[in-house]
């Protein structure tokens, strides 16, 4: 089984405010690798590749996943 890379992760700036429960939380440490996790589940983590990255912050700035909609 390989091992998991040791990811650096971190928050939005909005996010950094104690009163904040959770937040997504994203490491760029791991060259190819994006991670994301949930800091409320910190043990479940998500990778992809810096291309799939791309195409999923394109698509969230596009308005692809806006939930007001």
């Amino acid at each position: 089984m390989a091992e998991r890379p040791e990811f650096e992760f971190v928050g939005a700036a909005a996010c950094r405010d104690k009163k904040v429960g959770n937040c997504p939380q994203v490491a760029l440490n791991v060259p190819g690798v994006v991670a994301l996790r949930d800091s409320e589940r910190p043990e479940t983590i998500v990778t992809m590749t810096a291309d799939a990255w791309a195409t999923l912050t394109d698509a969230v700035k596009a308005g692809e996943f806006d939930l007001s909609a």
